[in-house]
């Protein structure tokens, strides 16, 4: 049965952010019928997302730290052209609790959940005692900072080793290290807290048990400001690097066609959004264990990288609902059962980093061509002449494909990534395609030691095929002639 929806008053606006997910925020405000605003900086006059924007607005300064990193610049140019709301996309302030209380102070809406949402799950110790008052299961370790090397290692030797250092304010996989007996929480604890107060200005760390053989599983939800609450259910995040995800797929093949333990962890996941009254779109993530137990790990307050799978499995549009929440609108779900899912979907980040080291490799794309397999969908920033500095994120672009069955999504990302070309920009292609080749992730047997374990990337070829690049650019170009 389908709801239909009111019309919406049409709002401006500003999308803090660029690349992809600016524009995929456009496109979505104008399918609602409001403006989209487009920020460009010194450093990106071509941005790619301002042909999606009604209007473009210049936000002075090259580095981040000068644009979409500034929050009073950011309020200041959104007051000179009277937005109403302000969408941050993921990443720079996406999970900023001040920024979102500065825009909320002056009358715009923050497209995001409430400030206090924010802040309760940007910490981990608050956010993991929470989880814990609401009868969330959790890893084993601490719900406060531990002030010194001699309490960690108490801790470590009282829930068993291995252990993990991490950072009270972490997240991107940084200040997080594996101890596997007492000499390395003692070599660890000072060196982690070191990189914890230069990433995040918090050098405060949680001990906490390591799951050996994780996987890493997190569940899409979505709530308004009515007091209503739905999962989309769940994605698997188990391909990382440096505790960085690469590769997403929807359902969790772990999971399997095992009904009560996806029930259990999507049920799981709103009851934590309700217990912080979260009222926007969020990811809950937890780590799995290999007898399918699984502990809340961090809940992420914005849109992630990922969602488009979800889109995918369930054929509903996450960042239209996510402003509609926002703006007070009807999200025109009537309940949980009207979400279904069908299919399976996998996403793989295109990153412009060595495939072998997966070390950032910044350079300029001198050509780009893709041919895809029918249903890809391709969320990219890409464009011959893009240069992509150190200030950028690495991740250019998302593919996406989507099967009746895991096998033909395989299948289909096989020939997606045989038929993306970029030129003079060295990416992570090449090691994408090896592992979509790997016997142990056609399967769906890996964790989130497959990286270290398997190592596909040992066995990558990075020889750039010039012959069938230069004859698909040969067919593109004979298509646009009308030959």
């Amino acid at each position: 049965m389908m709801i239909r929806q009111p019309e919406n008053t049409s709002r401006r606006v500003m999308i803090a952010n660029r690349g992809e997910i600016a524009s995929r925020v456009a496109k979505a405000c104008r399918e609602l019928g409001h403006t989209p605003i487009g920020l460009w900086t010194d450093n990106e006059p071509e941005a790619t997302h301002l042909q999606f924007c009604d209007e473009w607005v210049h936000l002075e300064g090259s580095t981040n730290a000068e644009t979409y990193l500034n929050p009073e610049k950011i309020l200041k140019v959104a007051k000179e052209n009277n937005v109403d709301a302000v969408h941050p996309g993921y990443g720079f302030l996406s999970e900023n609790a001040d920024f979102a209380n500065l825009l909320t102070q002056n009358g715009i809406v923050f497209i995001g959940p409430n400030v206090e949402a924010i802040k309760v799950m940007g910490d981990k110790a608050t956010s993991k005692k929470l989880a814990n008052e609401a009868g969330v299961p959790t890893v084993p370790g601490t719900d406060g900072a531990v002030p010194t090397v001699e309490k960690a290692i108490e801790i470590s030797n009282e829930i068993g080793y291995p252990v993990l250092l991490k950072a009270v304010a972490g997240g991107g996989g940084r200040g997080m290290r594996a101890c596997a007996n007492e000499q390395e929480v003692r070599d660890n604890f000072e060196a982690v807290g070191r990189e914890s107060l230069a990433a995040f200005n918090n050098g405060d760390l949680l001990v906490e048990k390591l799951i050996v053989n994780p996987r890493h599983i997190e569940v899409q939800i979505l709530a308004d400001k009515k007091g209503n609450t739905f999962h989309f259910f769940e994605r698997e995040c188990s391909v990382q690097r440096r505790h960085q995800k690469i590769i997403e797929e929807a359902p969790s093949p772990f999971i399997g066609d095992d009904e009560e333990v996806r029930q259990a962890i999507c049920d799981t996941a709103v009851k934590l959004a309700k217990a912080v009254n979260y009222d926007s779109a969020g990811t809950v993530e937890f780590i799995m264990a290999e007898d399918k137990s699984f502990y809340f790990l961090e809940m992420n307050t914005r849109i992630q990288v990922e969602h488009p799978i979800t889109e995918e499995i369930t054929g509903m549009d996450l960042i239209v609902c996510m402003i509609q929440a926002a703006l007070g609108d009807e999200l025109g779900i009537p309940n949980q059962e009207f979400i279904t899912r069908s299919g399976h979907a996998i996403e793989c980040r295109i990153c412009a980093e060595d495939p072998i080291t997966m070390l950032p490799a910044p350079g300029l794309v001198t050509g780009f061509e893709t041919n895809f397999p029918q249903g890809t969908r391709f969320d990219n920033c890409l464009y011959k002449g893009l240069e992509v500095t150190p200030d950028f994120d690495q991740v250019v672009g998302k593919l996406v494909c989507k099967g009746i069955v895991r096998d033909v999504a395989v299948r289909k990302m096989r020939a997606a990534l045989n038929g993306l070309f970029i030129e003079g920009l060295k990416t992570n292609i090449p090691l994408l395609k090896e592992i979509l080749r790997e016997e142990n992730f056609c399967n769906g047997n890996y964790s989130t030691a497959y990286i270290k374990e398997v190592a596909p990337q040992d066995r990558v070829s990075t020889e750039f095929n010039h012959h069938r690049f230069y004859t698909i650019l040969a067919g593109v170009e004979a298509r646009r002639m009308g030959i």
